[in-house]
């Protein structure tokens, strides 16, 4: 007979053949639809395209509070640079690894794909107890928040929300960080690339990458920093010219490859190859702890380019400091809760287009001051190398409350289903709660999960036990709103 956690994992499997890429849910949302229709439950959606299922009360509840699970359809859409998944149709590969369950070369979409099959899995099991339900599922998270943005609350009856994007079993998530996204546009000049010079492909890849929240205090080594260094260190030594430079796929995401179309003199060729030897033993040395598979490699030839024009002097000086300007990692620690980043900024992506080079940095605090503050030192770096600055994706923290009714429900749950207390933390991940509190005053909000590893990485995985538990913990709290409860 299958458990909970076997049904919860088949609607997993139905979800992942579904392409959900941020901006691209429709199809999914439509599915989700369809299933409500045939289990005849009502379901609206808003003008965002943020979806609302209404479920009714178990007999014994319908005098309890109406209880909102709320998680998004979207996902990071991140592949290794061998695979060739289009996410614009392939359906997921999931691969079973012992307790873990991972992809094939791709981005899992257990972030956020697990709180969609737990809530469908609850309204299949009759047996479940719970007072009246509100699946919220919105869009456009992982870009930055944006279905949350603009929910229409007055789909919502409840004022009590369990949001499902939590990545640590057993952890209930009270707080978290806001963001801002800073997008740098330089004007690039361009000249003829001389005849004598080759053509090649500078490429950083092999790094482990991870959620430029939850990871960006580990130590994780970013492509575009480490792109700039080896960059910066040829052009002491060499008559380099810069080409094209891209790096990193998403704000949310620490950049886990990049590359630049460069050239040399041909005579020089050779000799940059032994340089950027020394090169990459120097930083695999420094990073060895956490970066093992940290490759650079220099190889004829630029695909990104066939027109052989390359940056002006000018130009690929200005770029190159500002690349190297741009900070990375955590920039303070919680003063309030042990190990907790504060604040801190991701060097996300690097772009050449047809006459700029774009730069997008994601910057994070629970602090709204300093996330202020942190915006306006990258925006005057920029300033400073003379290009244009923008800011957008902006979110508010989600200040903790420590007395919440709902909490304190939540560790009594806890300590009856487990016999042991549950740990109580903010993250340094954006969620949504920050935003849909603001939308319903005095909404009491808590999040938890199951344990996922390494999420908008390919190395993303989902601990299978884990998702048992916290089946057995949810289904407990729900329970636990019966009329006197």
């Amino acid at each position: 007979m299958d458990t909970p956690a076997d049904r919860i994992i088949s609607h997993f499997k139905d979800i992942s053949a579904v392409p959900r890429c941020s901006k691209n849910e429709a199809q999914l949302r439509n599915r989700l639809m369809q299933w409500a229709e045939k289990h005849r439950l009502p379901a609206i959606t808003d003008n965002a395209g943020n979806l609302v299922i209404k479920i009714p009360a178990s007999t014994g509840y319908r005098d309890a509070a109406t209880v909102i699970l709320q998680g998004h359809l979207d996902m990071v859409c991140e592949k290794t640079p061998d695979s060739r998944h289009d996410f614009s149709r392939d359906p997921i590969q999931l691969v079973t690894d012992g307790e873990w369950l991972r992809a094939r070369q791709t981005t899992l979409g257990a972030d956020n794909g697990i709180a969609l099959a737990m809530a469908m899995a609850l309204v299949e099991d009759e047996a479940i107890r719970h007072p009246a339900l509100e699946l919220l599922f919105t869009v456009d998270e992982e870009s930055g928040l944006n279905g949350a943005k603009k929910l229409d609350a007055g789909m919502l009856a409840g004022r009590i929300l369990i949001n499902l994007d939590s990545e640590t079993e057993g952890e209930f998530t009270i707080g978290c960080a806001g963001g801002m996204d800073t997008r740098i546009s330089y004007e690039a000049k361009f000249c003829r690339l001389p005849k004598s010079f080759s053509l090649m492909g500078l490429t950083v890849s092999g790094l482990h990458g991870g959620h430029s929240g939850i990871d960006i205090h580990k130590g994780r080594a970013n492509a575009n920093v480490i792109l700039a260094r080896a960059l910066h260190y040829l052009a002491g030594k060499f008559d380099q010219r810069i080409l094209t430079l891209s790096g990193g796929t998403a704000h949310n995401a620490i950049a886990r490859d990049a590359a630049a179309g460069v050239a040399y003199p041909a005579a020089d060729v050779k000799a940059v190859q032994q340089q950027l030897k020394e090169i990459e033993k120097t930083l695999k040395s420094e990073n060895e702890a956490v970066e093992p598979g940290l490759t650079i490699r220099l190889e004829p030839g630029n695909p990104n380019d066939s027109q052989h024009r390359c940056f002006t002097d000018d130009t690929a000086a200005v770029c190159l400091k500002l690349l190297l300007a741009m900070p990375h990692g955590a920039v303070a620690m919680s003063t309030e809760m042990a190990d907790l980043v504060e604040t801190s900024t991701n060097f996300a992506t690097i772009n050449t287009a047809a006459s700029t080079v774009e730069i997008l940095t994601s910057q994070r605090s629970s602090v709204a001051t300093k996330l202020a503050h942190l915006s306006t030192r990258i925006e005057a770096i920029a300033g400073l190398a003379g290009a244009r600055v923008s800011r957008d994706n902006g979110y508010p923290p989600w200040q903790p409350d420590p007395t919440s009714p709902l909490l304190e429900r939540c560790k009594s749950v806890f300590r009856q289903t487990f016999d042991a207390d549950p740990k109580v933390a903010a993250i340094h991940a954006g969620l949504e709660c920050a935003l849909i509190g603001d939308h319903c005053p005095g909404m009491q909000m808590i999040s938890f999960g199951p344990t996922i590893e390494d999420p908008h990485s390919p190395n993303e995985r989902l601990h299978l036990p884990s998702v048992g538990r916290t089946w057995d913990f949810l289904t407990a709290l729900l329970a636990s709103y019966d009329s006197d409860g």
